[in-house]
């Protein structure tokens, strides 16, 4: 499967309507993201059950900001509505495999159980409602 474009009127409806997305944010001034490229699109035709996406952060700098790009290129995997990894950099194919290899073999229910847990604290730590810096008597 080749590579398709997500743009911020696809990208809501590519994400909600398959279970496992890689996205390469990338732009084509970019030395690092022209050199992964093709390594990016030679995992897309041995993995064509997965869906490969690419976001041009020039064309596409909205979307870019809404998930923080910044420094490209940037890998993302997104499974089943949770982004599972992030990291700048272009990929070495055998480091790009084995990433792919790690998100297959999450246990999904796991990963919503620990980002509900993580949620939750988060949702505590805020709702304490006492102040860092006390007004001074």
């Amino acid at each position: 499967m080749a590579t398709m474009e997500l743009t911020k009127e696809n990208f809501d409806r590519t994400v909600s309507e398959n279970d496992f997305i890689l996205i390469d944010f990338w732009a084509s001034w970019c030395g690092p993201c022209r050199q992964f490229a093709p390594v990016y699109e030679e995992a897309s035709e041995r993995h064509d059950d997965l869906v490969f996406a690419k976001v041009d952060t020039e064309a596409q700098q909205e979307l870019a900001a809404a998930f923080d790009i910044r420094s490209i290129p940037t890998l993302m995997i997104v499974r089943e509505n949770v982004a599972v990894f992030a990291q700048p950099g272009a990929l070495p194919e055998s480091a790009l495999e084995d990433v792919i290899g790690q998100a297959r073999a999450l246990d999904m229910d796991e990963v919503r159980k620990s980002v509900a847990e993580a949620e939750a604290q988060a949702a505590a730590q805020g709702g304490q409602g006492g102040t860092e810096n006390p007004p001074a008597s």
